[in-house]
């Protein structure tokens, strides 16, 4: 598809669509559900999603954990309060989103509660921070007694329960957003999954500045993706092989997911056990290889995100969910409802 523009992709939404609290019950959330053959439109409960699955057919999760990578800190002598994202540890070093970035130059030294100690290093093209920190004690309980919960920007809600921020099968610690299509799953509902025959696949993809970068270019051919680390393990991959070879769907749980396994096909022609960093950019004329359909939330307009799933199905159905969402009142974005595209 050539001449994709990233205005395409914008549609109206109503301030108070955008869900800023999570809804009491996990799984309680409305599921719109789209039909790529037929091009029609259900109303629906996430619950439901057990009516769409047979045995044999799998669900792959990202098991990745969010980390408390929001961090206010002063420049030593100084009295304000600057904001740290933590996106991505490398080595002794963090890359992280700082705001305001003028006021962290190179070799700019700060605190943290008298706790953490850093300095800026590097600044990057893009204007991401290079920071080395030093402390006393264990990094993991420091961020949990500093750290916030990296919230989207378009939350203004103070969240009560951290872990309605995190999936229920959150392991494996590195992410600075949530992968949000997993939140309305309960135990006790992946559990039924279970009983009914339904495979639980589970890969990690650490959720980096991906997320939270906007398109800022008119030509999308012209966006860069920052990359993000992802690993399959080698029981993960077999399963999925043999639910390929059974003939069985893949469903993907969110975007991440969804990235992961096609990264995977398209730089081996298969699905194996890897482990490494995708920039992929899935747009409308990609050819899926792996994903069968796909469970996702609402997604702001002119994001990757967007693009991704109007690559999965049609833009201009997409688009014709959306609209109807609006109308029908659906809740939008990390804590809204969601959308299964089969």
């Amino acid at each position: 598809m050539k001449n994709l523009k990233t205005s395409d992709f914008y549609y109206e939404l109503p301030e108070d669509l955008i869900a800023q609290v999570p809804i009491a019950k996990r799984d309680a959330s409305k599921m719109m559900v789209l039909d790529r053959k037929t091009e029609t439109i259900e109303d629906k409960l996430f619950t439901d999603l057990l009516d769409y699955l047979n045995p044999g057919d799998a669900i792959v999760l990202n098991d990745t954990k969010v980390i408390p990578a929001r961090l206010f800190c002063n420049r030593i002598g100084k009295d304000e309060a600057i904001e740290i994202l933590l996106l991505e540890q490398k080595n002794e070093y963090w890359e992280c989103l700082v705001r305001p970035g003028k006021k962290m130059k190179i070799g700019t030294k700060f605190e943290i509660s008298n706790l953490i100690f850093g300095e800026v290093c590097d600044i990057k093209e893009d204007g991401n921070r290079i920071i080395k920190f030093q402390f006393d004690g264990i990094w993991e309980e420091l961020l949990d007694e500093l750290g916030e919960m990296p919230l989207p920007p378009y939350i203004h809600e103070k969240l009560n329960e951290s872990q309605r921020y995190q999936t229920v099968y959150s392991k494996v610690s590195g992410s600075s957003a949530a992968p949000t299509a997993g939140l309305h799953f309960t135990k006790n509902y992946l559990e039924k999954l279970k009983q009914k025959g339904i495979k639980i696949i589970e890969l990690t993809l650490h959720v980096g500045l991906g997320t939270f970068r906007p398109v800022k270019t008119e030509n999308i051919l012209e966006h860069k993706m920052h990359a993000e680390y992802y690993s399959l393990s080698e029981e993960a991959a077999k399963k999925i092989n043999e639910v390929i070879k059974s003939n069985k769907r893949i469903l993907a749980v969110g975007t991440t997911v969804t990235r992961t396994l096609e990264s995977i096909y398209k730089k081996h022609g298969k699905i194996v056990a890897d482990s490494a960093y995708t920039d992929i950019f899935i747009y409308p004329g990609f050819k899926f290889k792996v994903v069968d359909a796909l469970l996702t939330n609402f997604h702001l307009p002119e994001s990757t995100l967007l693009m991704l799933v109007s690559a999965f199905a049609s833009k201009d159905f997409i688009f014709k969910a959306y609209n109807e969402a609006i109308t029908k009142k659906y809740r939008f974005f990390s804590f809204g409802d969601c959308m299964l595209i089969k």
